[in-house]
């Protein structure tokens, strides 16, 4: 969700990753646009997988499964590990979420439904991220790999760094 609205309907402002947008209306889109694409592909949108969706949405930063499982466990799912990583690996597998390689942990699709290559900004001081669409296959990166022969089809890029508000505390 990267929208940009400084307000709406729905509720004030919160930051998101490093934008502040409506809260409320992000979530709701993000869960009307994966309660769609599952209708659209046969999928089944559980309860549980709902819930991993939401709590992701809400928190606008990477969760680790034993994380994600707390807190799936606070909302009555179960406390065993596949509890957790059955609902993530749904939600990878048809981009609804990513997993952040530095960090072990997952965070919300900003781009649901778009075929994109993610780039993530990390906050080493609190951990928000950032997505942004990298396009590497026509970068450097893609001509190199043109050169050889190699056809890239999947690439995560991950910058590690100060967000706004933590730099800006930094400066003062």
């Amino acid at each position: 969700m990267t929208s940009t609205d400084k307000s709406g309907p729905a509720g004030p402002s919160e930051p998101l990753g490093f934008e502040t947008h409506d809260h409320a209306n992000c979530i709701s889109t993000a869960i009307s646009e994966a309660e769609a694409h599952c209708a659209r592909e046969g999928l089944r949108f559980t309860p549980v997988r709902r819930k991993a969706l939401e709590i992701l949405l809400q928190e606008h930063r990477a969760l680790g499964a034993y994380d994600m499982l707390d807190r799936l466990r606070e909302a009555g799912f179960g406390s065993q590990p596949p509890v957790a990583y059955r609902a993530l690996e749904f939600l990878v597998a048809n981009g609804f979420a990513h997993k952040i390689e530095r960090l072990n942990a997952f965070v919300a699709c900003s781009h649901p439904g778009a075929n994109h290559s993610p780039a993530f900004m990390i906050c080493r001081q609190c951990d928000s991220v950032a997505e942004a669409q990298a396009t590497p296959a026509s970068g450097e990166l893609g001509e190199t790999a043109r050169a050889a022969g190699f056809r890239i089809e999947r690439t995560v890029v991950e910058a590690e760094g100060l967000c706004p508000a933590c730099s800006d505390k930094a400066d003062t």
